[in-house]
């Protein structure tokens, strides 16, 4: 019989879809500013169901549809808000609503249109964003959303730097063949289909992103890259839920692109079990296959775990990434948790510390203090990330772990050490956030790979021993960011925002890069942009 994904995904189907019962399928999106409202709620709602590492949650997985909603509405309407249309348009309701017993539909206008100086240098982010998203039937079993964004910007001198170097900008678009600039046009666009036919199962076909992980890194699949084609089934038993997701990634490294000729593509396929050992500890087990089309076999398609296996098995052509992470919640305020990540290592050469260059290997280590000091509202976290060297990088760009010239995993890509502190208090309508870092990595002197870069081969390795993070050109990064906002509309996170920004870099052969920014304007938006880098 010719085995194909479709018949895995029908077959799955039909297995769980006698067992009907009450699941609700919407994504909740991808975004701090949500998690920071219902963080004390997903982590200590006592529901067997919360497995806090596997990201985007689920509404009425982890709390109803209703509480959602009121976790994200701070305080009553004032009544002059809701008097008239306009009033209700731009304080109380989404732009488009139709609500109906078995279908549901809300659309929106997601404007940011924000100013800001750097020294005497103007900036702005001119953006106009469209969301249309709904659920369907009265178990609301199936949602769909999707989403378009339009931009100009112009960012600051270190942002500027990052887009002209690696041709996107950051978490967005890709900005294919453009010459040397100051100020960009781009746009992108995304969306989901969910079914969740029982709840036992749930099926996802999107071009977008995903996260696994409880920290603001993640060093196994973060949100930092652009977004990207995928299929994902998530099947939940008890204490157990395992997810597995094939996408399609793109890379155009160093390439010239035209019409006849398209940028390469890769496959990912991943892996994760995620166990709720009891009220308090959650322990993953997490895995990825990366490999050029018609290179691999159809063995990959089987969703169950142990795809490094199979690697191995058919001569290793592809490039393989497992992790382990873990969660422990106490107290009814504290999260502790980590992750580890092994993207390749030799066990003698593990304890003989000797800087061999293929143990590449990833730690993170975080804690969360939600409604700090019995401060509801009050959010703290602090967190350390290490990876060594050569880490997610392959013999070729094309079986790394990357999308469009940016990490899968954290933004600074390899070779370094950074520790983090974040702080969100949220009162009413106020939020006030702010963010400490401090980072060490190693750049690359020209025409050397010291390992940073996932991007380049790790067969132009600069030695095979003495490997150490911070190795080439030592740099320090000093990053602090702070924000007040005023939330306008909880229906499309509209808010009032003042913020600013301090960056420091310091490399050991150069001059110290300081920016100081400061920005004002009118947000709304349901998505993470990193900026902190």
């Amino acid at each position: 019989m010719k085995y194909s994904l479709h018949h895995t995904f029908l077959f799955i189907c039909l297995l769980f879809c006698s067992a009907f019962a009450k699941a609700q399928s919407q994504p909740i999106p991808l975004s701090n500013d949500i998690n920071n409202r219902i963080e004390k709620s997903i982590y200590f709602s006592g529901n067997e169901r919360s497995h806090t590492s596997m990201r985007p949650f689920i509404v009425g997985d982890l709390i109803d549809s209703a509480q959602y909603d009121s976790l994200l509405s701070p305080v009553k309407s004032k009544d002059w808000q809701t008097r008239s249309w306009l009033g209700r348009k731009i304080f109380t309701e989404h732009l488009v609503e139709v609500h109906r017993s078995d279908f549901e539909l809300d659309a929106d206008f997601l404007p940011t249109l924000t100013v800001g100086k750097e020294g005497s240098r103007s900036l702005y982010l001119n953006t106009r964003g469209f969301q249309v998203e709904g659920v369907v039937g009265t178990k609301k079993l199936f949602s769909f959303s999707t989403y378009l964004y339009e931009n100009q910007a112009k960012f600051a001198n270190y942002i500027t730097d990052f887009v002209n170097l690696n041709q996107v900008a950051p978490g967005q678009a890709p900005l294919h063949n453009t010459t040397i600039h100051n100020t960009f046009d781009y746009a992108y666009s995304g969306g989901t289909l969910s079914f969740t036919p029982s709840k036992y199962l749930n099926i996802q076909m999107g071009y977008d992103k995903n996260f696994i992980g409880d920290g603001y890194r993640s060093l196994l699949l973060s949100d930092n890259a652009v977004s990207y084609p995928f299929i994902k089934l998530t099947a939940t038993i008890g204490p157990l839920r395992y997810m597995a997701m094939y996408a399609q990634f793109t890379d155009d490294y160093g390439l010239i692109n035209n019409d006849n000729t398209p940028f390469p593509k890769k496959n990912g396929i991943f892996h994760y079990l995620s166990w709720n050992i009891n009220k308090n500890l959650n322990l993953g087990l997490f895995e990825n296959v990366m490999w050029e089309p018609g290179q691999i076999s159809f063995s990959y398609l089987n969703p169950i775990i142990f795809a490094h296996t199979v690697d191995t098995n058919n001569g290793s052509p592809g490039k393989s990434l497992v992790g382990f992470t873990g969660s422990y919640k106490f107290l009814n305020h504290y999260v502790l948790y980590g992750q580890l990540a092994i993207n390749e290592f030799t066990l003698k050469e593990v304890f003989a510390g000797t800087g061999y260059w293929a143990n590449k290997q990833g730690g993170q280590l975080g804690l969360k203090y939600l409604d700090a000091f019995n401060i509801v509202g009050l959010n703290l976290q602090t967190e350390y990330n290490a990876v060594r060297p050569y880490t997610y990088s392959a013999d070729r760009e094309i079986k790394n772990y990357g999308q469009f010239n940016q990490s899968l995993a954290h933004p600074y890509g390899a070779n370094f050490r950074e520790y983090l502190m974040i702080a969100n208090y949220n009162v009413k309508r106020f939020s006030i956030h702010g963010q400490g870092g401090v980072s060490v990595y190693g750049l690359d002197p020209a025409g050397l790979n010291y390992g940073k870069n996932i991007y380049l081969s790790y067969k132009d390795r600069v030695a095979d021993y003495g490997n150490y993070i911070g190795q080439g050109l030592k740099t320090h990064l000093y990053y602090f960011n702070s924000s007040v906002s005023y939330l306008l509309n909880p229906k499309n996170n509209l808010s009032i925002e003042l913020g600013y920004t301090y960056r420091r870099e310091n490399g050991a052969t150069s001059t110290p890069y300081n920016a100081s920014i400061l920005s004002f304007g009118i947000r709304s938006s349901f998505r993470n942009l990193y900026y902190d880098f």
